[in-house]
């Protein structure tokens, strides 16, 4: 069984089995200089003839997914999990940044098939029902980590840059913020709310995290915020339903 691949800002590293290779700040994989990224935030390692992906960080949480984005795992510190499909991407946020790598690998223990398609443009996948407000709000967030053209990094706008991007009032930006992170509260998506009534700090990153990786949004969707820079200004419906 050959070991897996690491693919990052289109270069490739290889892993070597009896050798931990680390993700981080300083590490076998440098990510980036970001200060609010671990020196050695994951670990790929082979043990009982399985390659494992673990959280040796304290702080920072990673988003795992398989191609389809119908299954996902939210590995926090302490956790880890087997690397048993052909192909998985890594996202995580680092301050106001959120990052993305790949893991290739040629054996596949399981595997997914599509069960529903998407056009841009629509507003439902799987249990997650979005307006198009919403969606838009979702794009405006995710934009840079979309237009990359392999895993890699991307930076998330202020609330203050999404909203002026959108042609939104800020008030309107966060209110509509708001209503999504609870919409995806409610189904169950971890790291949105920080506690009983209370917001995350890093929900933006989160979200962005959540919506790529799920596939809750993907680059055919931009096209989104042309037609929304060249409709005429308005702000979108703030009622909590929108």
């Amino acid at each position: 069984m050959k070991p897996p691949r690491i693919e990052f800002c289109g270069e490739w590293y290889d892993l070597t089995p009896g050798q931990p290779f680390f993700v981080g700040r300083e590490s076998d994989l440098v990510i980036d200089e970001n200060p609010f990224l671990h020196r050695r935030f994951l670990s790929i390692t082979l043990e009982n003839e399985l390659w494992w992906l673990s959280n040796v960080g304290n702080l920072l949480s990673a988003t795992v997914t398989d191609t389809t984005g119908q299954v996902q795992a939210w590995l926090a510190p302490g956790a880890r999990l087997p690397l048993v499909f052909p192909e998985l991407q890594v996202l995580f946020s680092a301050g106001s940044t959120t990052y993305e790598f790949a893991i290739h690998s040629e054996s596949e223990f399981f595997g997914t098939t599509a069960l529903t398609t998407m056009q841009a443009g629509t507003t439902t996948v799987g249990p997650v029902h979005l307006t198009s407000s919403q969606r838009l709000l979702v794009v405006a967030l995710a934009e840079n980590v979309l237009r990359q053209d392999s895993p890699g990094r991307g930076e998330i706008p202020t609330s203050a840059d999404a909203a002026a991007r959108l042609g939104w009032t800020l008030t309107a930006f966060n209110r509509k913020l708001d209503n999504v992170c609870d919409k995806l509260d409610r189904v169950g998506v971890r790291g949105l709310r920080g506690g009983r009534a209370k917001l995350a700090t890093g929900r933006r990153g989160r979200l962005v995290e959540y919506a790529v990786s799920s596939r809750l949004v993907d680059a055919d969707d931009l096209v989104l915020l042309d037609r929304e820079k060249d409709a005429p200004a308005a702000s979108p419906a703030e009622g909590s339903g929108s």
